[in-house]
């Protein structure tokens, strides 16, 4: 699938930068090896809409005014800690001939086995891998396979990634991707909650020990005021 941006020129930096968010648009820098950094600005609601679709592992085009649309990938998106919109994005700008590394998610599919046939609790240990390849091959997700958790002893690695032509795994193999977790036994249920009231009862009879002591010195101040 083709994503698609349309941006401009930005001359206006540093504060005057508030200008462009003030007008729905968004401050942009692309960059890349060989090429000179430039200012953009991208709409919002635009740029919202590709983000959400092509995320951080797809091309996209982008066409700087009149000129010949750039390939290239949304790197990082700084945005407000209170609204959570984007005010600045930093584009990768890419060469068609030459490898990249990027960052995939991967796509969870099918049923484990383990998790609706035995009540386990499916534990998903790494969420993305980085992978190398030409611009061309860049996957958008990587899909892991659940159902090869039949029992509580398997598991799935990053060896186990089906990786397309192409596409080579920088990410070190071997690292564990999810694994089911048996349910715990009534026996172990039980020490559970037994331990957990004997922290409550540890730390009331703290406080009572605490309020003990405030009392015996309230005491002993009282006793000195009546002394003199």
């Amino acid at each position: 699938m083709i994503y698609a941006l349309s941006a401009k020129a930005r001359t206006s930096m540093g504060k005057r930068a508030k200008d462009e968010l003030a007008d729905m648009r968004v401050p942009a820098v692309m960059y890349g090896s060989g090429v000179t950094n430039q200012n953009v600005s991208v709409p919002r609601s635009e740029f919202l809409k590709v983000f959400k679709q092509a995320g951080y592992s797809s091309l996209v085009d982008i066409a700087i005014g009149d000129a010949s649309p750039i390939k290239a990938v949304i790197k990082e998106v700084q945005v407000h800690p209170l609204s959570m919109e984007p005010i600045h994005i930093d584009f990768h700008q890419v060469r068609m001939d030459q490898e990249m590394e990027a960052v995939i998610p991967l796509k969870f599919i099918g049923e484990s086995n383990a998790v609706k046939a035995d009540a386990g609790t499916l534990i998903k240990s790494l969420d993305e891998v980085e992978v190398r390849c030409l611009p061309a091959d860049l996957p958008h997700a990587l899909e892991i396979d659940l159902s090869k958790l039949a029992t509580f002893e398997d598991s799935i690695t990053t060896a186990d990634i089906k990786l397309p032509k192409g596409v080579e795994l920088v990410t070190v193999e071997e690292l564990t991707i999810a694994t089911v977790q048996r349910p715990m036994t009534e026996e172990e249920l039980k020490k559970l909650e037994e331990s957990q009231v004997g922290d409550v009862t540890a730390v009331k009879s703290e406080a009572d020990l605490k309020k003990a002591a405030d009392e015996a010195k309230a005491a002993e101040e009282a006793a000195a005021k009546e002394a003199k």
